[in-house]
């Protein structure tokens, strides 16, 4: 594992905003974006970083960047940090930064759920819906869902996104923005999907986002990482239930069975649980990207 970074702070950088994992610094038309190895479950920071995390999702997302490259414009300029400007080219912050264009940044999470899967399991066995879509009677847990289906969020600065029907999404961007993030998002899910079932893994559901860049789209933050995605093992896959999964959710396992209210201080992380998180991290890293070089 690389040496953890809890906190920008401690190479003495101060960031213009902290979000949950990331701290983000303002600088003018750009961003630099530091993923640290802070982690959250259920919107709440855990006391204990997972060493070398942020590095394995920064790198996670650059490789899926320049896949991406012909599809989508994106926000990724280098993640060198020996092109950062000063005082940011220090290679403490080696794989786990990012320069980017800043750009416009639309107030809405872009998720595409192919699989039956997590809060849409339980919305389907409470309403037959999944946000509002109505789906077949007779779907089961972790069902493929054909087509994939788009279920926006509204992005909240405090407490949880909100899913939101394509009506209420549209008073959040226009209406044409929604016709284009709708579209663009699910064939991003298809493109990346296809690729990672054809090394083994099945992208069950994903968050993207995306922002306006001269007066163009582009995806921008994180992308099919572990944090923002539910990765399977295409060998394993069995509709009925929900595998195991490449992601944090063995976190969020972990927090339910100590019976936490998911408010408030959370529980202690046992050392091999966060040990099992970095791995499940990586392994999926080399899975996806085979010969890029990953611990």
């Amino acid at each position: 594992m690389n040496n953890v970074l809890c906190s920008s702070e401690e190479l003495g950088l101060k960031p213009t905003y902290k979000g949950k994992v990331r701290d983000l610094f303002d600088l003018g038309d750009k961003l630099l974006i530091v993923a640290t190895d802070r982690i959250s479950a259920y919107d709440v920071i855990m006391n204990e970083a997972v060493p070398g995390k942020g590095a394995m999702l920064t790198k996670i997302s650059v490789e899926w960047f320049r896949k991406l490259d012909g599809i989508v414009r994106h926000h990724l300029i280098t993640a060198d940090w020996r092109e950062f400007p000063e005082p940011f080219n220090q290679e403490e912050l080696a794989d786990r930064s990012m320069l980017v264009h800043k750009t416009d940044r639309f107030d809405l999470e872009c998720v595409v759920r192919g699989y039956l899967v997590g809060s849409g399991w339980k919305d389907y066995g409470n309403t037959g819906a999944v946000c509002g879509i109505h789906l077949p009677n007779d779907l089961i847990e972790a069902d493929k869902l054909e087509p994939a289906i788009f279920t926006p969020a509204t992005k909240e600065d405090d407490g949880h996104d909100i899913n939101v029907g394509p009506a209420d999404a549209k008073k959040v961007v226009g209406e044409e923005w929604f016709d284009i993030l709708k579209a663009k998002s699910l064939e991003l899910y298809k493109f990346a999907e296809e690729y990672a079932r054809s090394v083994g893994i099945i992208i069950a559901d994903t968050k993207l986002e995306f922002g306006v860049y001269e007066g163009e789209l582009m995806l921008i933050d994180e992308v099919f990482t572990p944090d923002s995605s539910r990765f399977w093992a295409a060998s394993s896959y069995r509709p009925g239930a929900t595998p195991d999964s490449y992601d944090k959710q063995i976190l969020r396992k972990f927090l339910d069975d100590q019976g936490w209210g998911r408010e408030g201080t959370p529980p202690t992380l046992p050392p091999e649980l966060v040990t099992r998180i970095y791995n499940r991290y990586a392994e999926i890293f080399e899975i996806l990207f085979p010969g890029v070089g990953g611990r």
